[in-house]
């Protein structure tokens, strides 16, 4: 096979029929593109997001595939991946009716032969491909109707594959069904691509310093282009995905940290100079047990930072039951002792209230205004919250979205602490910060331990705290994976806990039953729970997101002082509810969980002294996926390792709060999970040149700034002030 030119690819645009741009460049409307038109570009927009020459040069292959091996018509069987064969079609025969009716060709070779099918197209397929010519075909082998074929396969006469591009590594794009249907391959756009490179290649500029391209030995940018759509060889192909995800991730590494250097260099903080009366206070006379030694580096973090004129903006993290709240309350203190106002805003009314609760036992004898803000606050109890807080006699308000409303006005607002701050969009988080002429120190908490690399991009502009040392004395809970023919011996040992006086969470996926989805709703397993554990000798609370929240409450309650001893809920659970005396968490349908739920709703047990369980129910048809989850929840405990698994399964796309969180980067080629070390370079790169030029600009440094004011324009907001 003739290889693809470069010299060729190279060549300037020629021969633009009249319905072509007579100068195209990066920017030219995608429309214009030789063998596209206004039908196809609409439909590369609304499926794609391709709207001119640039993106689609920037919509890379998902994977290739190896066409330099020929087979045999007679070495081939359905269990085959693609294979590429040679010979001829002999002759076409339809079948079928009205939309059953398919083309089939039979394909023959020296060795035997084998059918062709289409199941639409079939007119004009039958015009296009002749008898008698020698294609290469190209496909994956079935069976239908007891007979091997190949189903809707890629055709190339034989003769013109020296004449067209051509690679022993093909490129195969993502595509839609829409696209599918409209007889949008992954071939049409590689030959889209093609036609792409001979008319702007020439136009490819350089958006790497030579400095950098010499040090970490990387193609050049038009190199690096041409062989990700049309590789030549594997090792070409391995430079170039080398050279565009280190390009992507340095130029997203460089905003991130000249952003977070900026505000550490020109953002003012109120400073917090003394440690005074209350934390004092609080520490010797109400700590309710020994700091551990990673609650007291976090604490000595953040007093460094609050004490030096700085804007403080740090991310918190901590698994579940590792003393967060502790360590946000005595970072409260700090802002108290130095005559600022402090406010922690939860994302849920069950949460908040969780929180103010907490607050309120631990700071009790000590003479702290605390207040709660949610929309269930009363009209009269708001305007007395918001007069104290306007006159500084209100120092700890604790509530939700009530909190960032336009009349909560503080009198000197110095610290706002976000709990689970992936469940607030950026503006949210954004208004709180508005609400002192300078913005608080602030400090956002996570109990949903943060992947490496997500911290690195997501929260990579924060400076990262982590709790990694459970308090003393806390046993680990023990999980078990049962399958649903258990369910009778489970359900004894429950009633053995209870007996024990102990209580139970049941949790279920769904509200009501679903018709498309065979997982255990709450409402059946209520009616069933109330068999299994009849009144008057059990009382069960049912909690769910429909419920009014008075309802919610008075359930949780019951649960709470202990007048039920089953609490059937969804995940409304997840966070807020403290319970130390319950010691068993059933999850129904387990399956249906992500790894990030289950460990969170794992956590609402084991926080008391009574040994702990986590039971997962599942069927036993489990996907590969559903079975690593379940596998990796037994196995573990750390937080840290399960939220390692639950990127890779999930990819970083589908990670809880990336899209809330501030991640504005549209990564075309580079993989969060795959790419850690590609990651760790560009970062140790980009760190390493805004250390001797912040601003970028040396001369050097020219097409850094560029590259970065390009970065910028695709983001819809400067994160910079408010992640």
């Amino acid at each position: 096979m003739a290889k693809i030119s470069l010299k060729f690819l190279f060549f300037s645009y020629f021969a633009r029929s009249k319905h072509h741009l007579q100068m195209p460049n990066l920017q030219t409307h995608i429309k214009f593109l030789k063998n596209v038109g206004e039908k196809r570009a609409k439909l590369l927009e609304s499926e794609l997001g391709i709207k001119c020459f640039e993106d689609l040069l920037y919509y890379f292959p998902s994977r290739y595939i190896d066409r330099s091996k020929f087979y045999k018509i007679s070495e081939l069987n359905g269990q085959l991946p693609y294979v590429q064969i040679k010979g001829r079609i002999t002759r076409f025969r339809e079948e079928g009716k009205a939309k059953g009716k398919r083309l089939v060709a039979h394909f023959q070779d020296d060795t035997g032969s084998i059918e062709l099918l289409w199941f639409r197209g079939g007119s004009w397929l039958k015009d296009k491909y002749k008898l008698g010519i020698e294609y290469v075909v190209f496909g994956k082998p079935t069976v239908f109707n007891r007979n091997l074929n190949l189903i809707h396969p890629e055709i190339e006469d034989f003769k013109l594959l020296n004449k067209i591009f051509y690679s022993s590594l093909q490129g195969n794009y993502p595509m839609t069904e829409k696209l599918k249907n409209s007889f949008i391959s992954s071939k049409l756009i590689q030959r889209l691509q093609y036609n792409l490179l001979q008319s702007v290649a020439n136009q490819i500029v350089e958006t790497l310093p030579d400095f950098l391209i010499e040090k970490l030995n990387l193609l050049p940018l038009k190199k690096a282009l041409v062989h990700i759509h049309f590789p030549q060889s594997v090792d070409f192909l391995q430079k170039a995905q080398f050279r565009l995800k280190f390009e992507e991730l340095f130029y997203v590494q460089l905003d991130i940290i000249k952003r977070k250097l900026r505000t550490k260099r020109e953002s003012e903080g109120y400073i917090f100079s003394q440690v005074g009366h209350f934390f004092n206070t609080f520490y010797k006379e109400n700590l309710p047990f020994e700091l551990t030694g990673a609650q007291k580096r976090v604490l000595k973090e953040i007093r460094i930072n609050t004490a030096h004129g700085k804007h403080t903006n740090r991310l918190l993290q901590g698994d579940v039951g590792s003393g967060k709240t502790l360590v946000a309350l005595m970072s409260m203190l700090i802002a108290l002792d130095n005559g600022f106002q402090a406010c922690l805003m939860a994302p849920t009314e069950v949460l908040a209230q969780q929180h103010f609760k907490s607050l309120q036992e631990l700071l009790k004898g000590m003479d702290i205004q605390q207040a709660l803000l949610t929309g269930s606050t009363k009209s009269k109890e708001r305007k007395l919250l918001h007069k104290n807080l306007q006159s500084g006699d209100l120092q700890i308000l604790v509530g939700t979205h009530a909190l960032i409303e336009d009349a909560v006005k503080f009198k000197n607002l110095g610290l706002a602490i976000i709990d689970e701050q992936h469940r607030f969009g950026v503006m949210q988080r954004a208004k709180l910060w508005k609400k002192n002429d300078k913005p608080p120190h602030i400090l956002v908490m996570t109990a949903t331990p943060i992947p490496r690399t997500l911290a690195m991009t997501v929260y990579g502009d924060l400076d990262v705290s982590v709790i990694d040392e459970m308090p003393p004395g806390r046993k680990e809970i023990k999980t078990i994976h049962a399958f649903d023919s258990k369910r009778l011996r489970v359900l004894d040992f429950v009633k053995k806990q209870i007996e024990a006086g102990r209580q139970i969470y049941m949790v279920y996926p769904l509200i009501e039953e679903s018709e498309t989805m065979d997982y255990k709703d709450l409402t059946d397993g209520y009616e069933s729970m109330l068999r299994v554990f009849p009144a008057p000798k059990y009382a069960i609370s049912i909690v769910h997101g429909r419920m009014r929240p008075e309802e919610k409450e008075k359930a949780m309650q019951l649960f709470v002082k202990g007048q039920t001893q089953i609490m059937i809920a969804t995940t409304v659970i997840e966070v807020g509810v403290n319970v130390p005396n319950a010691s068993v968490m059933l999850i129904e349908s387990a399956e249906k969980f992500g790894l990030s739920q289950l460990h969170q709703l794992r956590g609402r047990v084991g926080r008391g002294e009574h040994q702990s369980y986590c039971i997962l129910m599942t069927s036993y048809k489990l996907s590969a996926d559903a079975r690593k989850r379940i596998e990796t929840m037994v196995r573990t405990s750390d937080g840290f390792e399960i939220a390692e698994t639950d990127l890779k399964l999930r990819g970083p796309g589908d990670m809880q709060g990336t899209q809330q969180s501030g991640l504005a980067f549209d990564f075309k080629i580079a993989n969060l999970v795959k790419d850690t070390q590609i990651l760790q370079l560009a970062r140790d790169h980009a760190e390493g040149i805004l250390q001797h030029d912040f601003q970028l600009q040396k001369p050097e440094n020219k097409l850094l700034l560029q590259g970065l004011e390009k970065l910028r324009k695709n983001k819809l907001i400067d994160l910079g002030s408010i992640s």
